[in-house]
């Protein structure tokens, strides 16, 4: 006699519904360009949206888990076809995708990737980098494995394709194995946060290294408790985590965390010579197979290759994002302590760190986490840091009780004492607090009045401003015209000095990049600003400069 088939959780539909509804998001868009010039494309869409509706009806009413263990399958074989088929139609270009395009070919030939500028990759709609130092960085500036993955397939297409198809190929293959990791019931998750929701797909369509690097994290961060324990597992956890740290830089950020809670877990059950042997076994593991990905280009082009992957900390880029940088790029004038952004944001990294350390036994299970937080405080805090990141949330969440911790080794500062445990922790983030504070309360050094411009009824060519430098230092100002968020290009000096000293005036025209500025409608908000970059400062001023107006004043 066989036993009853095991009845589902109401949960595990539910779970199975939402990640099913998630594949709506985008699919009309990608369905809209294939029907206009892939015919065969639109075909397959149409059958996912028919598998998509028959999978909603059958998994509110199947009676077994078995049954509804296969249309987990079935959502993700069906997410992972409309990966492809938004691929196929809906790639697009960005910086780092044609920048990485481009490494790749000069790998191909022989000739160094880092350290060159390839401006002509760039407008066109192709964002560009602005610098506080007036220019804009058309190198390349991540670490190689993309690249190198990428190389082998430049025959697949022209532009930036082959780099997107590594970058699709490493999100649809990371969300396999995470959707094979997880326990049963939850693996409609996987499929839900890797290609669900239309979020970690645009990105890889958009061709981000970083794509290629949360593919290698997701073995590693499943269960990553376990690591330290030995055996075949923990050699290959190791090894991804080097490669993940070689595709791109926002493992290295997670990579302390990670070690730092192995280490409390391991010496919970070994004693310190144990923990610290079992954490110098991964470190060593993970750095092998980092430096024997970067190994050609250490040797190639040692110095170009250090400053290529450090370029993101190096480059001065203009601030921008979504965290409190806003407040001196919208809400005020600007600041003359920007760098102090910087600050806060390594201030917070380091001072999470040791308040995980010192709590692990409560913080553990948010080590996935808590390493994002830092770049909200940083000048550079695109969303694009947290969210590619967040199918790690959910592989530890899933997989990674808080019980774990209960045995995990922490010091012994002020045992029974909660509230000066909670003082400790608080000053341990005092200093990033403090930095953004002194970041954001800076006064724009430079006070801007336009008087006048060159134009039509339509566009403007040219921009007269008088600038008045409020404070001691001399600056060396570069001006752009923003009518929304983000950054644009810098326009042109004509005339001017080139740089201002400490309460000084100067009067600039500037020249508008390629030659005109298409005046926004009525109502748009214009600000003049001022970058300089040492010290590093931003100055902005609102100017009315809109269709069928006078002068800007």
């Amino acid at each position: 006699m066989t036993a009853p088939e095991e009845t589902p959780a109401q949960w595990h539909r539910v779970l199975t519904l939402l990640a099913d509804i998630s594949l709506f998001i985008g699919t009309r868009a990608v369905w809209s360009s294939a029907a206009s010039h892939h015919l065969a494309v639109a075909a397959v869409i149409s059958m996912c949206y028919a598998s998509i509706l028959a999978t909603g009806v059958l998994t509110l009413v199947v009676r077994s888990a078995r049954a509804l263990a296969r249309l987990d399958l079935t959502v993700l074989v069906t997410a992972v076809t409309l990966a492809y088929c938004a691929l196929s139609v809906k790639h697009g270009f960005s910086d780092e995708s044609i920048l990485t395009t481009q490494a790749a070919r000069e790998l191909l030939h022989g000739r160094p990737v880092y350290g060159q500028p390839w401006p002509w990759l760039f407008g066109h709609g192709i964002a560009y980098t602005a610098t506080v130092h007036g220019g804009y960085d058309f190198t390349y500036g991540y670490p190689p494995l993309t690249l190198m993955l990428t190389a082998p397939l430049l025959w697949a297409g022209h532009g930036a394709l082959p780099e997107t198809l590594v970058t699709t190929s490493a999100i649809v293959l990371g969300a396999v194995v995470l959707w094979r990791m997880l326990p049963t019931p939850w693996r409609s998750a996987a499929t839900m946060v890797c290609l669900g929701f239309g979020m970690v797909p645009t990105y890889a369509r958009l061709g981000y290294p970083a794509v290629v690097a949360l593919a290698f994290l997701i073995p590693v961060v499943v269960r990553w408790t376990r690591m330290g324990e030995g055996g075949p597992a923990d050699w290959a956890r190791a090894a991804c985590l080097g490669a993940a740290c070689a595709s791109q830089q926002l493992p290295w950020f997670l990579a302390p965390f990670l070690l730092a809670g192995v280490y409390a877990l391991r010496r919970g059950e070994l004693g310190g010579r144990g923990a610290a042997l079992a954490v110098a076994r991964i470190a060593g593991t993970a750095a092998g197979t980092w430096l024997l990905i970067n190994a050609y280009f250490i040797v190639t082009e040692p110095r170009g290759w250090a400053a290529g992957i450090a370029l993101p900390i190096t480059q001065g880029a203009v601030i921008h994002g979504q965290g409190l940088v806003d407040i001196s790029l919208y809400f005020t004038d600007g600041s003359d302590r920007l760098v102090w952004y910087s600050q806060a944001g390594m201030l917070l990294a380091a001072g999470l760190l040791a308040v995980f350390v010192l709590f692990v036994r409560r913080l553990g299970p948010a080590a996935t986490v808590l390493p994002w937080c830092s770049f909200f405080l940083a000048t550079r805090s695109q969303d694009g840091y947290y969210l590619l990141m967040t199918p790690l949330w959910l592989a530890a969440a899933v997989t990674v009780p808080p019980t774990v911790f209960t045995t995990a080794w922490q010091p012994r500062l002020l045992r029974g004492r909660p509230a000066a445990r909670t003082a400790l922790a608080a000053t341990l983030l005092l200093p990033s607090l403090v930095a953004v504070t002194v970041a954001a309360t800076g006064s724009p050094p430079l006070r801007m009045q336009a008087l006048g411009s060159t134009r039509t009824p339509l566009t403007v060519e040219t921009l007269t401003v008088r600038v008045r430098n409020t404070g001691d230092a001399a600056l060396q100002p570069h001006f752009m015209v923003t009518t929304g968020q983000g950054m644009s290009r810098y326009w042109t000096v004509l005339r001017g000095p080139s740089s201002v000293p400490g309460h000084a005036t100067a009067t600039y025209r500037l020249r508008a990049p390629g030659g005109r500025l298409v005046l926004p409608a009525k109502g748009t908000r214009v600000r003049l600003r001022a970058f300089s970059a040492s010290p590093m400062t931003l100055s902005s001023q609102d100017i009315r400069l809109e269709r069928g107006t006078a002068d800007p004043k």
